[in-house]
């Protein structure tokens, strides 16, 4: 009941203050993507194969993130037997992961990345604030948005390759 969801949002909110600095390691980032895709088992995850690259991250909290984004996507399509793939390109220096849903898409984009907000039954909303903060300690950006080219959501993850931590004083 009520106890039990409010002890849920209070273990949710403590991780979210409490993320420790990324401990950076090389992960491979078709390795990475395979392997969270693969945990979901509501809906089959499209990997759509990008180029071979290997960035410096910690890779538990990359994990996290993805996990989050990809059930995001899964939640917003369970329903209506919908499809979620994920795909990544490299350029620039930067990683990019994209993480596209064909649900019904986002009604309020405003709120999304305030914690505890969340569309969901049983969703804390914390998620994509968890999110978010993992991929700005790691240098990076994390957005969501409808898709432009038909229905559903894209969350897009903007990450340096050669790790982009800010520097401790």
């Amino acid at each position: 009941g009520r106890a039990e969801s409010l002890s849920r949002l209070m273990a949710a909110y403590a991780r979210l203050a409490r993320l420790p600095p990324p401990r950076l390691e090389a992960v491979s980032v078709a390795e990475w993507v395979q392997r969270v895709a693969a945990l979901e088992t509501r809906v089959a995850v499209t990997v759509c194969p990008g180029p071979d690259v290997t960035i410096e991250a910690d890779g538990g909290q990359l994990d996290q993130l993805l996990i989050n984004l990809v059930r995001n996507a899964v939640d917003a399509t369970v329903e209506s037997g919908g499809h979620v793939d994920v795909e990544w390109a490299a350029r620039n220096g930067r990683l990019d992961v994209w993480v596209r849903d064909d649900g019904p898409g986002l009604a309020d984009t405003v709120n999304l990345f305030v914690p505890f907000y969340t569309t969901k039954a049983e969703g804390s909303g914390i998620g994509l604030a968890l999110s978010r903060q993992i991929a700005e300690a790691h240098g990076g950006t994390l957005t969501l948005a409808n898709r432009a080219d038909g229905r559903g959501c894209e969350a897009r993850l903007s990450l340096p390759v050669a790790g982009g931590l800010k520097n401790a004083p």
